[in-house]
């Protein structure tokens, strides 16, 4: 049971609590304060840190690279994959406004999709393309050769094992995951938002005139609720149209002399690194095994990971001997569509969810978008 102290002080008279401390749910109580600075806004975080895939990412500040975005094509129109791309460079842009690039260690390094000899056909069909996909994005990334194919010679300096082809999205960087989280926390805080980690809700339900929010062994209430638990959004709401996925990642220890820089994505972007702190990360390959993947669990998989050694001993740094520090997971929100949900659930309650693995791009709007769907709803 709360003490007196701690229920007047952190739980009494709460305007709108937010579910989730990641890039949405931060950016979502920042918004609310900007906007009415005398709303009690209180985050809930189950984990120490942002659970999920906030601060258990890449750090690729990307939006799309060719090959993905013909895959997207086959599924969606052509305005809603392009509204999405512009979405999610206005995303990083705000993201870069709000914390500040120094802050973020962003590095405009660029993008660089990476094609092995035996993919020949894709890479002729994403070159075919190319003009088409530059002319599509010049608008949102206010250039005309965003996309452009390497030579011979710059993707052989590379260095990698039979990658023969590669373009580059000259419009991409890389961040600082850790650093952004711990900015946004900074941000959040200074503004008057009240960050309460380490309390796992098992349920959640709209009374009509409050919130209640369930606990273990006790509750507490609220006038209004906003959900931006991402891949664990249904844990909550078993109705919302959201499918948690795993991703995996490694990092090496440091390489002495690593040279490569930049952010590289292959087979339509399911698989992925980049340098950070003389190192590699890297991660990916769900699609190797879709149906176990398809999980809120965190872990790993021996399929996975030895695709991911592979993959970085056989092709990234050939003949090189080196060795890994760290493997983790991040729990992501797909859907049928890459189009976030952004609505009213109930009378009270309000979902901002589903990133579709591109939360660093757009979880500062999506966020903001949730707070300006919330206060229309006050």
């Amino acid at each position: 049971m709360l003490s007196y102290w701690e229920k007047q002080s952190f739980f009494d008279g709460i305007d709108i609590a937010i579910v989730g401390s990641g890039i949405v749910g931060l950016n979502a109580a920042i918004r609310l304060k900007e906007h009415s600075n005398h709303l009690n806004v209180v985050v809930i975080e189950r984990g120490f840190l942002p659970y999920g895939a906030s601060t258990r990412n890449a750090g690729f500040a990307c939006f799309g690279s060719i090959s993905e975005l013909i895959d997207d094509l086959e599924n969606s129109s052509e305005d809603e994959v392009f509204a999405l791309v512009e979405r999610r460079f206005k995303g990083l842009t705000r993201l870069r406004e709000r914390v500040g690039d120094s802050a973020l260690r962003y590095e405009n390094l660029g993008g660089f999709e990476i094609f092995k000899k035996e993919e020949k056909d894709i890479f002729d069909l994403c070159h075919s393309q190319l003009d088409y996909f530059n002319q599509q994005v010049k608008n949102t990334t206010k250039r005309n050769d965003t996309y452009k194919i390497l030579s011979k010679k710059e993707v052989a300096d590379f260095g990698f094992q039979g990658i023969d082809n590669a373009i580059l999205n000259q419009a991409e960087g890389q961040i600082h995951t850790g650093e952004m989280m711990q900015n946004l926390l900074s941000i959040a805080q200074s503004k008057g938002v009240k960050i309460i980690n380490g309390l796992n809700l098992i349920n959640i339900s709209d009374e009509g005139e409050k919130v209640i929010f369930q606990a273990e062994d006790w509750h507490f209430s609220a006038k209004k609720a906003l959900i931006c638990t991402n891949g664990f959004a249904r844990q909550l709401l078993p109705e919302i149209e959201v499918t948690a996925a795993r991703n995996q990642v490694i990092i090496t220890k440091p390489i002495p002399n690593l040279s490569l820089k930049g952010c590289f994505h292959y087979d339509r972007g399911y698989f992925y690194f980049r340098n950070i702190d003389d190192r590699i990360l890297l991660g990916g390959g769900r699609n190797l095994d879709y149906t176990n993947e398809q999980t809120d669990a965190f872990g790993t998989s021996q399929i996975i990971q030895n695709a991911l050694k592979d993959l970085l001993q056989n092709t990234i740094l050939p003949q090189k001997n080196v060795d890994i520090d760290m493997t983790w997971s991040g729990i992501m929100g797909l859907g049928a569509v890459k189009k976030p949900i952004i609505q009213i659930h109930s009378k009270n309650i309000g979902v901002a969810v589903r990133m579709g693995g591109m939360g660093v791009a757009i979880g500062s709007l999506v966020g903001e978008d949730g707070a300006e769907m919330m206060i229309k709803n006050l």
